[in-house]
């Protein structure tokens, strides 16, 4: 079999129809590219949604996991093993943190930070039983369970999915005012759930002061604030984490002024830079040690190829300063959208922070032109996909070069140019 229609028409028969995916089948990739089965090279600027920011097959972490696979690869938690520790020590004092909580999968590092949070309610704060309320924001996205889809208001994620699990609030994103509300009423709140940056609803990135006073409003109401960075963190942004704001740090943005530190930090993706399914929720010891032997766990979660696949793909992230990459070239990328949305009817905004952006197609979310415009560029060498209808997002690797990245703009104007007869 060796014909991109055979593999999809293979999904579709014995495949769950739970995606629905651009019609290219990929089998190979190397840093910013992916190749089809009949060797087309293509720019990947959607990296797994932001998974792959070290860069598909980076020969640094397939080494490492290789070398582990043939040592050892799961004990279960019955067993220490000799790599989990040492990955606990350098990834909690690499984000600035007293302790970490391994899991699996980003939904999974969001199920348990809630269940911290409310544990620590209950132990810490005094909520009575069951009383625990999360506020949450409204076009969130936290993940598929059950229990997440339940405080989203997107319809595709949660209809017929019920019932539904109680005990969160959501108010508006980037509305200080109206969680300062919520917190006034809500006396059993236990914790402030948001991401830094709303990914899946468009990339959203909220006012520079908001996440500031999310911090202090959390802290004066003895509240959690809980950042969800799976999809912002680890560089993509332009700094290590999206808490870090708009700072210009050449190290971990946690030792400037400007960090808003969560008290529970969410992580995922491209904390095993796209390798290996590796999630992981960190915290004080104030908070995380309301967990206690045989209240929480994974099977997988600190696997031994996990904890050195995580190592490094962190590693990987000072080594090649993929932080301060992922700030220039996003600034280069929105200036020359911007410019070109100046004179095009095709563009209605240009959204995003570090190589986190997105563009707004000016047409209604209920059309395909968007779809169409990804069509068209998979067609011209480069993968991006459509979000909410008409917004594009654009997500390369984060080891992009400054001159593949003038290719690929060159590309996406040109590709958008061939729209403007479409548009208005």
């Amino acid at each position: 079999m060796d014909t991109s229609q055979e593999h999809i028409a293979l999904e579709n028969k014995y495949g769950a129809h739970n995606y629905h995916p651009l019609p290219v089948v990929l089998s190979k990739g190397k840093g910013v590219f992916v190749w089809d089965v009949a060797g087309k090279k293509y720019y990947d600027f959607l990296a797994a949604y932001s998974a792959v920011n070290q860069g598909h097959c980076h020969p640094e972490i397939t080494k490492v996991l290789v070398e582990q696979a043939q040592q050892l690869t799961l004990t279960s938690r019955a067993f220490y093993n000799d790599k989990l520790g040492p990955y606990e020590k350098f990834t909690a004092n690499y984000f600035g943190f007293d302790k970490l909580l391994p899991m699996n999968t980003g939904a999974e590092a969001v199920e348990t930070a809630i269940k911290i949070a409310r544990k620590w309610g209950y132990e810490k704060k005094g909520i009575p039983t069951n009383k625990a309320k999360i506020i949450v924001c409204e076009n969130n996205f936290h993940g598929r369970t059950t229990t997440i889809i339940s405080f989203s208001n997107d319809p595709v994620a949660n209809k017929n999915f019920g019932p539904y699990t109680p005990g969160f609030v959501k108010i508006p994103y980037n509305d200080v005012q109206a969680l300062k509300a919520v917190l006034q009423a809500e006396t059993n709140t236990v914790g402030f759930l948001v991401e830094p940056i709303q990914g899946e609803a468009g990339i959203f990135p909220p006012t520079d002061s908001y996440l500031e006073s999310v911090k202090k409003l959390c802290a004066q109401h003895d509240v959690l604030f809980m950042a969800d960075e799976i999809q912002t963190g680890i560089a993509r942004t332009g700094s290590l984490l999206a808490v870090c704001g708009n700072c210009t740090c050449k190290s971990h943005c946690e030792r400037q002024n400007s960090y808003q530190r969560p008290d529970v930090l969410i992580l995922g993706k491209a904390l095993s830079g796209g390798t290996y399914p590796v999630s992981a929720v960190l915290a004080d010891d104030a908070v995380m040690q309301v967990i206690q032997p045989g209240q929480h766990g994974s099977t997988f979660g600190g696997n031994p190829i996990a904890a050195v696949v995580a190592t490094k793909a962190l590693e990987i992230v000072a080594q090649e300063h993929l932080i301060q990459n992922a700030r220039q070239l996003g600034k280069l990328f929105r200036s020359e959208m911007e410019a070109f949305k100046k004179d095009s009817k095709t563009i209605k905004e240009v959204r995003g922070r570090g190589l986190l952006n997105a563009i707004e197609i000016n047409d209604s979310p209920e059309s395909s032109t968007a779809w169409e415009i990804c069509v068209a560029l998979m067609e011209n060498g480069l993968l991006a996909k459509p979000t909410h209808g008409n917004t594009i997002r654009f997500a390369p690797p984060l080891v992009i070069t400054e001159t593949q990245m003038k290719e690929c703009i060159e590309l996406i104007i040109g590709t958008l140019k061939s729209f403007e007869y479409k548009i208005g």
